[in-house]
């Protein structure tokens, strides 16, 4: 059992880790000397290193784009700190239904970011020589390792 709870707080901080990673860096878009995130705009020399950055666009799509990363990782450190109440308030067979109800809603908040990236971005960038960065990518991978996170949090059953 120990080592079963350890396997799931390994996985739902994985998570949490990825979706900081993909909020934060600015790796969204990349090509043409230019890095490109939620938050901001940059242009990097030949060697790499960032010369300018200025603010993203305003538009709306990508305003929710940046509530829904922000919203995903606010449900999946609620998850996380309701996983260890539960852990030593909830009766014996009693299932962490809250807890994984909060990391499934963040799985569904990043896959819907994501979303509305991928459909939205050529609007903010006409630029086609531009490719998908990293942090869209561990974006990608958190949206299916939340949900399942969140899907064993629902069948785990609290032993004794």
């Amino acid at each position: 059992m120990l080592l079963l709870l350890l396997g799931i707080i390994v996985l739902h901080v994985a998570v949490l880790v990825l979706l900081f990673v993909s909020t934060i860096v600015s790796q969204w878009l990349v090509g043409n000397g230019r890095t490109t995130d939620l938050w901001q705009n940059c242009s990097t020399s030949s060697s790499g290193a960032i010369q300018h950055c200025y603010s993203s666009s305003a538009s709306e799509w990508l305003q929710s784009v940046q509530a829904t990363m922000i919203l995903s990782i606010i449900f999946s450190v609620l998850a996380l700190f309701l996983f260890f109440c539960q852990l030593f308030t909830l009766t014996k067979g009693g299932r962490f239904y809250i807890t994984g109800f909060f990391q499934i809603l963040a799985g569904l908040c990043v896959m819907s970011a994501a979303a509305i990236y991928t459909v939205r971005h050529s609007e903010w960038h006409v630029n086609t020589d531009y490719s998908y960065g990293f942090a869209y990518i561990l974006a990608w991978v958190a949206f299916p390792l939340a949900l399942l996170s969140g899907v064993i949090y629902v069948i785990l059953r609290k032993r004794e």
